[in-house]
């Protein structure tokens, strides 16, 4: 004979009476609801059958005590992602579905295995962007330290966040990851900051002598001494160094490069009487004056040197250059 069916006191869904659980609002059934629903009792009749001072049972089904580990689990692989996403990796994240019926499972094991599957498989990701991350890094120590940069912490550092990644501490070895990052980045940072500037202060120099206007020092020997101030990783003095000098170079240009200026507007002019078109130079010559007189001697200097090159140096000027000692 057929089990008849009942109602569910949750969502109403018809049910047979041999059930513990709905299956579509997964509330608990009552024994003693099942045997009203067979019987065909009245609620009244089966409240008088309760014995007296016995609560009625609520309709509210029971925590699920997964929906807090999974929650817990699932908002650790979302800090993963967040914290390797300089890794440029993606990891796998469980789907919203998934998770909705994750909590709402009354047979959440088979989830549990889900989420460890893709922990195991966001570690593994990890583990192997750290990897590369670590032969990347390595270089950038190699090349730090040629210029005479400490790195002997960062490089302790770096087995500290492989062996935290391999053991399964993602939250330290990304941490720590991080931190490495930051300060060789800061490092390189300043290194090249130190060579842009020595770089742009020895093409002023050149610029000058190409010129014909008087230099501080000679442009080759001043910077194979910057230079070895460089490799010897003495950036602070190197900078002094640097700042003197242009301001030295900018000095004389000051006084130099406005007679230069006039001799080359001549020049221009005289081509004009030759019936020779300079309107593009005069220009440029202008530009180029501008260009230093508003702060921006290397800017100003390039395009005077550039005129040079293109257009041809007044008479006298070739060999007027001249080196005198600081």
């Amino acid at each position: 004979m057929a089990t008849p069916p009942i109602l569910c006191p949750q969502c109403g869904a018809s049910v047979t009476a041999d059930l513990l659980v709905c299956p579509t609002c997964h509330a608990p059934l009552a024994p003693e609801e099942g045997a009203a629903g067979a019987g065909g009792g009245s609620p009244a009749s089966t409240a008088a059958a309760r014995p007296r001072g016995t609560l009625r049972r609520t309709s509210t089904p029971p925590a699920n005590p997964f929906a807090s580990e999974l929650a817990r689990r699932l908002n650790r692989v979302a800090q993963w992602a967040e914290g390797s996403q300089s890794l440029g990796i993606e990891l796998p994240r469980l789907p919203a579905w998934g998770e909705e019926a994750a909590r709402a499972s009354s047979n959440p094991e088979p989830w549990a295995e889900v989420v460890r599957g893709i922990e195991r498989i966001a570690q593994r990701r990890i583990t192997s962007a750290l990897e590369d991350w670590e032969r990347r890094e390595k270089a950038r120590l190699t090349r730090l330290e040629a210029y005479s940069v400490d790195s002997r912490l960062e490089r302790e550092q770096i087995e500290e966040v492989l062996h935290s990644a391999r053991s399964g501490d993602i939250p330290l070895a990304l941490s720590t990851f991080q931190q490495v990052d930051r300060v060789v980045a800061l490092k390189e940072r300043h290194l090249d900051q130190a060579r842009e500037e020595l770089e742009r202060v020895i093409a002023l120099l050149k610029d000058m002598q190409a010129l014909g206007v008087e230099t501080p020092q000679d442009p080759d020997e001043i910077a194979d001494d910057l230079e070895s101030e460089l490799r010897a990783g003495k950036l602070a003095s190197l900078k002094q160094q640097i700042r003197a000098l242009r301001l030295q170079s900018v000095n004389r240009l000051k006084a130099g490069l406005p007679k230069y200026i006039a001799e080359y507007g001549d020049y221009l002019i005289s081509e004009r009487t030759h019936g020779i078109a300079t309107e593009l130079e005069a220009v440029e010559l202008a530009r180029g004056a501008r260009d230093f007189f508003r702060g921006h001697p290397e800017e100003g200097l390039r395009r005077l040197r550039s005129l040079q090159q293109r257009h041809g140096t007044p008479t006298g000027r070739a060999g007027r250059s001249g080196v005198r000692p600081l």
